[in-house]
């Protein structure tokens, strides 16, 4: 006979009820607390383009070193060798010159007899001997030497104080300069053994040859290289009251004159 089937109390079914609902909120914390796993990122290099010295910031290395040289002290940071180079300054400023002898190391503008063509010219100095290269004769077969004119002027125009001067008259005290260095065997498309760059500027048909008001710009263009003690900056000084004399060691990739625009006069380039 079979046995009759009580109901369960409701407080039974209740209970039951309240145990699976708290099961069931237990659960979902477990689920939700599971690590994502993230997608993997690709590592980024980020290589700054080597960056490249103008007139001006040439010439502060300079004022650097020249300090550093007088006070007796050793330059601070990185050597600027190897770095590349593109210096511009302007010259011809003062229209010009009438029979007046290129100096050295320094770019000028003449006259013709007949002032139908100007010359523009630029004999590299012979700093093979001085007492700048001279500690490194060994390494270099040459150096020829181009000045920095108007160290105090830091842009590549020309200054915009013109009276009193007159193209005729004689160029101050050279102070700071760089010097193209030659290896023995090593190339020499710009190496010039005392020939000047020049650049002949002719009249356009019947008008006169009118020069620029803005001079003309020599272009230096190359990398800085080192001198025997690592550094490609050297000064020396005569005395303690004379400003250094400071040169930067350079191999020479590019030579040229351009206009004040900055059109391409004439140029002479390596290899």
């Amino acid at each position: 006979m079979l046995e009759p089937i009580v109901p369960p109390r409701p407080s039974v079914v209740a209970l039951a009820a309240s145990l699976v609902f708290l099961s069931a909120c237990q659960r979902e914390p477990t689920a939700a607390s599971a690590p994502v796993a993230e997608p993997a990122q690709t590592p980024v290099v980020t290589v700054a383009p080597a960056p490249i010295l103008d007139r001006a910031s040439l010439l502060q290395a300079m004022d650097i070193a020249a300090s550093a040289f007088a006070a007796g002290q050793e330059v601070a940071g990185a050597s600027l060798a190897g770095r590349r180079f593109v210096v511009r300054q302007a010259f011809g400023c003062g229209g010009p010159a009438v029979n007046r002898p290129s100096q050295a190391g320094l770019a000028t503008v003449t006259w013709s007899e007949d002032r139908e063509s100007a010359k523009l010219t630029l004999t590299p100095g012979d700093w093979s001997q001085s007492a700048l290269i001279a500690g490194d004769a060994e390494t270099w077969e040459a150096a020829e030497g181009f000045w920095l004119a108007r160290p105090w002027l830091r842009v590549d125009t020309c200054p915009a104080i013109q009276g009193g001067t007159s193209p005729e008259a004689p160029s101050a005290a050279q102070t700071m300069g760089l010097a193209a260095v030659f290896k023995e065997g090593g190339s020499r498309t710009v190496r010039r053994n005392g020939r000047a760059y020049e650049a002949t500027l002719r009249a356009e048909g019947d008008q006169p040859l009118m020069p620029s008001a803005q001079g003309y710009r020599l272009v230096l263009e190359g990398r800085m290289t080192a001198f025997a003690d690592g550094r490609a900056i050297r000064c020396r000084a005569v005395d303690a009251d004379q400003r250094p004399v400071c040169i930067g060691a350079v191999q020479l990739d590019r030579v040229a004159f351009e206009d004040a625009e900055g059109k391409t006069l004439s140029e002479w380039r390596e290899g």
